[in-house]
């Protein structure tokens, strides 16, 4: 693939596809006035055309032929100034290399004479030639073995060639060309390719004898080489992973605390009930409602992490049976999926980071493919990531030389670690030093570039050739491809393969709906599926760079495993952040949920999909049903004993005689093979290239078809039209319907049969960041219940939607559910947290004197709950530090961001009022944790400071009461105080975001919510709406003018 060949856009339905060139900056020529070698000394000469002998075309780099000779036959076959590959020349011999490249041998074709056509032949072809052949056979014109359902009665031949000759040089339309929907166009051959797979076959078998004689001693090794083969070969057989359960001493007392929360529960619930507040009946109906709902959603929670379990993995034993020495490196393909909108909330530094990573991991260069999705068809991406890939060719070979960790250049360099740990190369400080120079260079020249950005010109972004920019209309653009790195440009610095690097940009045009991210995801499925078809799938958020080199060979561990592997359908790894603060105000880190429940998920049928950092089987995604292991036979009596077995049924046969096997069974198979052409069509989309990968279960390309036809049909299927009318967003790919649409995808996965896996290596496999301002948490909280509410309110409402096939477990089923009502306890959690300002206002209480008896349950039901905290963190590890932070943010996210998702959500359902998709910033301050500080306004903040002033102001009231009655009202004060202070402990995090660094809160929140805690504290000394009335007093104890 030749990064000169140019961005390819195109519209499908407009008929147009068009290729630009000479969008890079161009290298800077040497003058070559001078005519001396720059090497010798020598003149330069001339060639036989007399023209002036030029040895490196990219820079010009002034070299006579006897050394350009000499360095492709001796040396580096590099030019000494651009580092680019010397290409050979009219005259000169071959070296080893030249086959690689795509001209011709002039001496063997000296006399023939090349028509003009010849001389441009398919650009196209040399973007995708190469790497993207990798699950073809070892010979080029092997026949594909194409599933018969693909060559059916209503196949027909592709219409037409891709010619992009000399005048589609330079961005020029091609109206033409053919874009035409096709049907399956790849023949089907049998003979040629049997007889391959026999001879094939047959020496697999000589080499497994040969194998088999060795490890026996027969043909010469010594016993101890036999036994260290044999001990090895054990070792590949043994599996590749194992559940670790959680010891018995952890989670036994665990569970036995849950089954007595449970009971504990039951008999306070009954207690609350059967004894009412007759003189504030509202405030204790109020009050049982509340903690029904809040026993009921803990059911939910604490159910799923019933069988919690651990796993490790084991690489080595991936590398014994996938990378043997002397074969060809069995490990799967991967394609790695990277999503962006907005560079200007999504740094373009911080995509190319994640993409450095990417490039940089330890996996065979071959296997990856990485695809970025821009779907703000950004130049200012697009051109930060042409920089990206000229800095990876001297950024990748330096990880893999020192193995560094981690490979994100932004984190390996700021990493306040010992750096010099476990390194033995001399030359690996002044390596370093110069590559931290050369990082350096590119972070000015990728600010440059955004700084350029930050003014769009009034005509619009022009290209370096003078193309305008196709993406200026960000609405209305045709669909983008550009390969960076490739063959023939995607070679770093020492002459080692890289891996791909794809840009795709999908068409969009006005009056289609795109789906935000699950629009883009799709589109990248679709032409990864075109261009690689690589088995499985990892996709990443932009700011989530790789932390472990080793993530893909961890999830390959369970994903590639032959006994467990078959059966799952992605591999999620827990999200990790960087630069939060050491106490973690709003528990960015989450890690209550991703070390606990999620490990609780694992020992069910496996863990939700979060979004990013998991690693698909791309069959699943396709919506394939997992494979069905050998059933038991089923037990058949004779018939003489009902009571064991079923009687065995008659063999019935046609009424006619006939044999079932007859032609009318024929014509059925023929009407199933076209019914199975017209549903594959309808279910994955009218691109015959995709439909015949949909069904080639271990990846790889048609082998007939040509890299212009690849990228023909590339460009085909991001079409902004071409999911009208298919299973795509509703059975396919990623499920739409919701902003969320992970919950919804990773859902319908298990809902078919399919189980996930929960990988956690010891070092983390990703790391991102996480808003750590509060304004900025507390939105990326509103869009995740938003869209828990989409999905309560949809088709696939977990509570009912799959209960006829059963496949989705019980406890799993809880985990879904809880997960789509958990914004509706923000209803409750608002009532119960103004209860206390409302209690001592008033000077009632939700619960009647209780007795010594019924105290017990009181003091039974809170010590059950720490208990089950502490067993919890227990057994997970995690700090409770980390567990209070995680109770607080749910006070605080709950009586904000979780109501106003319900209020939206509601909206939406009775009114059809959308609400727009807000990008998470992830832009970082100079200033470490500066973003901490900074006060943003948003009307999220407005009803927790409401109920923090209510109950201040209630302690206060409450406080001057008691001191105002003597002592004998300080008794019944202590339960209220205590309810108060239990919701002002739980949003202190909230009050020292709301002050700042300089303790200072905004004079609008101040305003506001002062305004409201007083109307509602007046309003309720007058009107009193949950305590019994009294009429005035009682006349016959103190006479008619008392």
């Amino acid at each position: 693939m030749e990064a000169s060949a140019g961005l390819v856009a195109g519209s499908h339905k407009r008929n147009e596809l068009v290729v630009i060139h000479g969008h890079e900056e161009p290298k800077p020529l040497k003058n070559l006035d001078g005519q001396v070698c720059e090497i010798c000394g020598d003149e330069i000469g001339v060639t036989v055309d007399g023209d002036l002998f030029v040895a490196c075309n990219e820079c010009g780099f002034p070299v006579c032929r006897p050394c350009y000779e000499y360095e492709r036959r001796e040396g580096t076959q590099q030019c000494p100034q651009c580092k680019t590959r010397y290409k050979r020349l009219k005259g000169s011999p071959r070296v080893e290399g030249d086959e690689d490249e795509e001209d011709v041998d002039d001496i063997e074709h000296e006399f023939n004479i090349d028509d003009e056509q010849n001389k441009h032949r398919n650009v196209v072809e040399s973007i995708l030639h190469g790497k993207m052949s990798y699950g073809r056979g070892p010979e080029d014109d092997e026949t594909p073995q194409i599933p018969p359902v693909i060559t059916g009665v209503r196949s027909r031949p592709v219409s037409g060639e891709f010619p992009i000759a000399g005048a589609l040089a330079y961005g020029e339309h091609m109206p033409n060309a053919s874009l035409h929907k096709r049907v399956h166009p790849y023949p089907m051959s049998e003979t040629e390719g049997a007889e391959r797979w026999d001879d094939k076959k047959e020496g697999g078998w000589k080499e497994r004898m040969d194998d088999w004689k060795m490890q026996q001693g027969n043909l010469g090794p010594e016993a101890d080489d036999a036994y260290d083969d044999m001990s090895m070969l054990d070792e590949a057989r043994q599996p590749l992973s194992r559940k670790v359960p959680i010891a018995s001493s952890k989670i036994n007392p665990y569970r036995m605390v849950i089954v007595a929360r449970l009971l504990i529960l039951a008999f306070f619930l009954r207690y609350r009930i059967l004894n009412p507040v007759h003189d504030a009946i509202g405030l204790w109906l109020t009050s049982v409602i509340c903690e029904i709902w809040f026993a009921f959603s803990w059911i939910l929670d604490q159910f799923p992490k019933w069988f919690p379990i651990d796993r490790e993995t084991y690489l080595d034993r991936l590398s014994l049976r996938y990378e043997r020495e002397g074969e060809p490196n069995m490990l799967a393909p991967v394609d790695i999926f990277v999503s962006t909108v907005d560079p200007m909330k999504e740094p373009p530094l911080v995509t190319a980071n994640t993409v450095l990573s990417i490039l940089a991991m330890d996996y065979p260069v071959d296997k990856i493919s990485c695809y970025i999705s821009d779907d703000g068809a950004s130049m200012l991406t697009f051109e930060s990531l042409s920089e990206t890939a000229e800095f990876a060719r001297k950024w990748v070979p330096f990880c893999k030389k020192f193995a560094i960790e981690p490979r994100a250049p932004e984190m390996y360099f700021t990493l306040k670690v010992d750096y010099l740990k476990d390194k033995v190369q001399p030359t690996f400080v002044k390596e370093r030093r110069a590559m931290k120079r050369e990082y350096e260079e590119f972070k000015v020249r990728i600010n440059a570039l955004v700084a350029k950005a930050q003014k769009v010109p009034p005509e619009g972004w022009i290209m370096q050739d003078g193309t305008p920019w196709p993406g200026n209309n960000t609405k209305d653009h045709p669909g983008m491809i550009q390969v960076f790195l490739g063959q023939s440009g995607g070679h770093d610095t020492e002459g080692n393969e890289l891996p791909r690097l794809v840009y795709v940009s999908r068409e969009k045009r006005p009056g289609f709906l795109h789906h935000k991210k699950a629009g883009a995801m799709n589109a990248l499925v679709r032409v990864s599926g075109v261009l690689t078809n690589a088995p499985f799938m990892l996709n990443l958020d932009c700011d989530h760079y790789i932390n472990n080199s080793k993530a893909a060979r961890e999830a390959m561990c369970f994903l590639m495993d032959p006994q467990i592997g078959r059966k799952v359908c992605y591999v999620q790894f827990p999200q990790r952040f960087d630069g939060i603060d050491r106490h973690d105000r709003y528990a960015n880190r989450n890690t209550v949920f991703f070390d606990i429940n999620m490990k609780g998920l694992d020992g069910i049928q496996g863990p939700v999909y979060v979004g990013t950092g998991c690693v698909f089987r791309r069959q699943a995604l396709y919506g394939y049903e997992p494979p069905k292991g050998p059933k038991r036979p089923k037990m058949v009596s004779c018939g003489c004993c009902p009571c064991f077995g079923r009687r065995k049924k008659d063999k019935k046969y046609p009424k006619n005689g006939g044999n079932e096997n007859g032609p009318s069974l024929e014509v059925e198979d023929d009407k199933e093979l076209l019914m199975s052409q017209m549903n594959f069509e309808k279910k994955f989309g009218q691109s015959a290239i995709f439909v015949t990968s949909t069904l080639m279960d271990q990846g790889g390309v048609p082998p007939s078809s040509s890299p212009a036809a690849l990228l023909k049909e590339a460009i085909h299927v991001i079409s902004c039209g071409y999911e009208d009318k298919t299973e795509w967003g509703s059975e396919l790919g990623w499920i739409y319907g919701s902003i969320t649409e992970d919950i919804l995808t990773g859902f319908k996965m298990h809902c078919r049969g399919w189980r996930s896996i929960y990988c956690m290596p010891k070092l983390p496999a990703f790391k991102g960041s996480a808003p750590i301002n509060l304004s900025d948490r507390l939105n990326q909280v509103l869009r995740w219940a938003l869209g828990s509410v989409e999905i309560f309110f949809s088709r696939h409402c977990p509570a009912w939607y799959g209960l006829k096939g059963a496949k989705l477990r019980w406890l799993e089923r809880f985990a879904y559910v809880n997960t789509t009502i958990y914004p509706f306890t923000s209803l409750p959690l608002l009532a119960y947290c103004t209860l206390p300002a409302i209690c001592l206002l008033t000077d009632k209480f939700i619960m009647p004197p209780i007795s010594t008896f019924a105290s017990l349950f009181f003091i039974a039901l809170f010590l059950s709950i720490f208990a089950t905290g502490i067993l919890e963190l227990r057994w997970s590890g995690v700090s409770i530090e980390e567990w209070w932070r995680n109770e607080q943010f749910w006070v605080i996210g709950g009586i904000s961001a979780h109501l106003f998702a319900v209020v939206q959500g509601l909206l939406k359902v009775l009114a059809g009022i959308d609400t727009n998709f807000t990008v998470t910033s992830k832009t970082t301050d100079d200033e470490e944790f500066g973003e901490l500080y900074t006060f943003k306004w948003t009307t999220l903040l407005i009803p927790p400071t409401t109920v923090l002033i209510i109950n201040l102001v209630g302690v206060v009231a409450g406080i001057s009461d008691a001191i105002n009655n003597g002592y004998q009202s300080w008794g019944p004060l202590f339960g209220k105080l205590f309810f108060s202070f239990w919701v002002i402990v739980h949003l202190y995090p909230f009050l020292k975001g709301l002050m700042g660094r300089q303790n200072r809160t905004p004079t609008i929140v101040v305003i506001w919510s002062v305004l409201l805690a007083s109307i509602f504290s007046l309003l309720w000394v007058r009107i009193d709406p949950f305590v019994l009335k009294t009429k005035g007093p009682d006349t016959t104890q103190c006479g008619i003018n008392c």
